[in-house]
């Protein structure tokens, strides 16, 4: 018999778990087998799965109208662009499918504003350790060579600094006169959970003013009130000229969009751009079902507690672990960085403790939590972790047998009846 993916295309390192169903941050597999969630399918289910009120907007929504093209109104996107500009201080929405869409839009009102300012070969300044997605233009704005290697020649335009760095931004601009933008993540999530210095975003705000720059914050992964705010660069007070968005716009559902304000919101016109499904009325139906659920339930504020109880947690029971190089993050964003290589963790996590975690760049454990979770399940977290790490340790480097929070139970099987309806809202 050939495998279950024989005609799939091996673009993925599948673990050997099948989901089946969720509710709230907690997820079923095919056997009844229970799990604690902790990456929220990379950032994406911030209202946990399987919400309630979400499912009934899908429902509802495709019983009246999935689609009809971008060519005609579509309310639903109207009021979307409106609620998400209110919340992040934009003026104008582009929508997408994905976050890669949503960065390639950005890149394009980058090209256009270069060439409206008469840059034959313009420029756009971007990080080291980024991810901005796996499309040519995005690939090549990506700073990791392990995901570019044999899509070479990568597309032009690109000029890569290290981030955190306002001095590497000043000796660019003074060396390099054809920027005409600069792209960078809020948090990096995939470069390991990297935060900004403070005063570093508001440096580069200023460094764009005086050159006539973009300023481009993707916050496809740190946006939607992951690091507790709506968005990661308002933890700096400062306003991009273009801002991207998906993953927990959608809360599953894909759906991306590209925001911009001022002069970068009049850049496109009719032929500019385009997309066949972006913006239709389910997508953007959900995107406004989840911001009334966001701003009901004051998702951001409670991802903003419910993180420094994370950081705290793991801290504590940590801290005296051999292993770990830092813990750091922002919200609900949270990196554990080791001093080995660990992607063996992902697997093991799954079989031994019943729990989802993501490393990246090898050596950093990655939690993205739903930000509906209980206390209980963030304790919970913090101890199903120290438990794995502690496995794996030497006896004379293990931390505390026994870490703070209930001690899980990773063979026990709970499953809801079928047919039963998630009831977690937070």
């Amino acid at each position: 018999m050939p495998p279950a993916d024989a005609h799939l295309m091996q673009a993925y390192a599948r673990q050997s778990v099948s989901f089946v169903r969720g509710c709230g941050a907690r997820l079923w597999d095919d056997r009844g087998v229970e799990y604690l969630d902790a990456i929220a399918g990379v950032a994406v289910a911030n209202l946990g799965h399987a919400h309630p009120e979400v499912a009934a907007a899908i429902a509802e929504q495709a019983g009246l109208l999935l689609h009809t093209s971008n060519l005609f109104g579509i309310a639903w996107q109207e009021r979307l662009g409106q609620r998400l500009c209110e919340l992040s201080g934009m003026q104008r929405a582009f929508f997408c499918n994905s976050g890669a869409e949503a960065n390639e839009t950005a890149l394009k009102l980058a090209r256009l504003h270069g060439n409206r300012r008469k840059v034959k070969q313009p420029q756009v300044l971007v990080m080291e350790n980024s991810f901005h997605g796996r499309t040519i233009a995005t690939l090549a704005a990506t700073g990791n060579p392990a995901v570019q290697r044999g899509f070479e020649p990568l597309l032009p335009g690109f000029l890569r600094i290290p981030y955190d760095d306002i001095e590497a931004a000043r000796r660019a601009a003074g060396s390099t006169p054809d920027i005409v933008a600069v792209l960078l993540e809020s948090v990096q999530g995939e470069g390991g959970v990297r935060t900004p210095s403070a005063g570093y975003l508001e440096a580069l705000r200023a460094l764009c003013d005086r050159h006539d720059w973009l300023l481009i914050i993707d916050e496809v992964q740190a946006g939607m009130g992951r690091t507790g705010t709506w968005f990661g660069y308002q933890h700096a007070g400062v306003l991009p000229d273009v801002i991207t968005l998906a993953k927990g716009l959608g809360n599953g559902f894909p759906v991306g969009a590209c925001l911009a304000r001022g002069s970068a919101a009049e850049l496109f016109s009719p032929g500019h751009h385009g997309s066949t499904f972006g913006g239709n009325p389910l997508a953007c139906r959900v995107g406004c079902t989840v911001l009334d659920i966001m701003a009901r339930d004051r998702i951001p504020e409670r991802a903003a507690t419910l993180g420094r109880r994370l950081l705290a947690g793991l801290r504590e029971a940590l801290g005296g672990h051999p292993g770990i190089v830092s813990i750091r993050g922002l919200g609900l964003m949270v990196g554990i960085e080791l001093d080995r290589c660990c992607t063996e963790l992902v697997g093991r996590a799954l079989e031994e403790q019943r729990l989802l975690i993501s490393v990246t760049r090898e050596r950093t454990i990655r939690l993205l939590p739903p930000l509906v979770c209980e206390e209980a399940q963030i304790e919970d977290i913090v101890a199903r972790l120290a438990l794995l790490l502690n496995a794996g340790a030497r006896p004379a480097d293990r931390i505390h047998q026994e870490p703070a929070g209930r001690r899980p139970g990773p063979t026990a099987i709970h499953q809801p009846p079928m047919g039963a309806t998630c009831t977690n809202r937070r």
